[in-house]
């Protein structure tokens, strides 16, 4: 694992239960403004899906984006979480954690 992917993945653990942020406000938060898609690739590879809650970084429109064990899954656990999801989307107004 890269020192990126390892910095992406810590700063992920800090988001709170029942709280999501963005990819574009992860690679923001990082330094690294333009590279959302890094992060996502990161995220991609979290060993521990469970530790690190991955499930919790949507896309900058509110879209649930992808997930290692599916979007059903991530909706699911959103959900457990109680952020609201709704035709796949999540109200970022309501539920935005920046850094």
């Amino acid at each position: 694992m890269t020192e990126f992917q390892s910095r992406v993945l810590k700063l992920v653990s800090t988001i709170p239960v029942g709280n999501v942020t963005t990819y574009k406000e992860l690679a923001r938060a990082l330094g690294r403004p333009r590279a959302h898609r890094a992060v996502a690739n990161a995220l991609a590879k979290n060993p521990h899906l469970v530790k690190i809650p991955c499930h919790r970084v949507v896309r900058s429109d509110g879209r649930i984006g992808g997930y290692k064990l599916g979007i059903l899954q991530k909706a699911r656990l959103l959900a457990a979480e109680s952020v609201e999801v709704r035709n796949k989307k999540v109200d970022l107004a309501r539920y935005m954690f920046h850094f």
